[in-house]
């Protein structure tokens, strides 16, 4: 109807940029992407790992290379968080990054933290997908459910 006003409600939204990171080379590729988009919006990055929620001796060595005997799963994901942001940065690592480990459902909690996010970030499989799937099932619930933007990264090609 012409000369209408819509109510708009104030979306609760940061200028963060949320990665979903799992150790795979399609999350490194991610964090490169969000550190491109940082780099030209001014926003943050926030890299997140989630664990599975699970009792630790079911965790230790099952999902990322684990060490046998290794009963922590949050610092066993620590490792592997850090050791992802360092595949993709370097020693030059943006200055706004934060590192995050959450327990739970990765999609539930990728989508949860895309409330007030400006976007998210995720790889089009990761280390749970079948070889010849285009897309995996967390970055396709994300894609479905988020409430902001979402980039799903194919491919090695990296932004300048």
């Amino acid at each position: 109807m012409a000369g209408q006003e819509f109510e708009t409600s104030e979306q609760n939204t940061s200028n963060r940029i949320v990665v979903g990171v799992d150790g795979s080379e399609s999350s490194i590729q991610a964090l490169r992407w969000a550190r491109s988009l940082a780099a030209s919006t001014g926003g943050s990055i926030e890299a997140v790992m989630v664990t599975p929620v699970a009792p630790a001796y079911a965790w230790a060595g099952a999902f990322w290379g684990a060490a046998p005997g290794e009963p922590d799963p949050d610092a066993t994901a620590e490792k592997i968080l850090t050791g992802t942001v360092d595949a993709a940065f370097g020693a030059e690592r943006p200055n706004d990054l934060e590192l995050s480990v959450t327990r739970g459902g990765a999609a539930e909690v990728l989508v949860d933290r895309s409330r007030t996010a400006r976007i998210v970030v995720v790889g089009s499989r990761g280390h749970g997908g079948f070889a010849g799937l285009l897309l995996g099932s967390v970055s396709a619930a994300v894609a479905e459910h988020a409430s902001c933007p979402v980039l799903v990264v194919h491919g090695d090609t990296v932004p300048a």
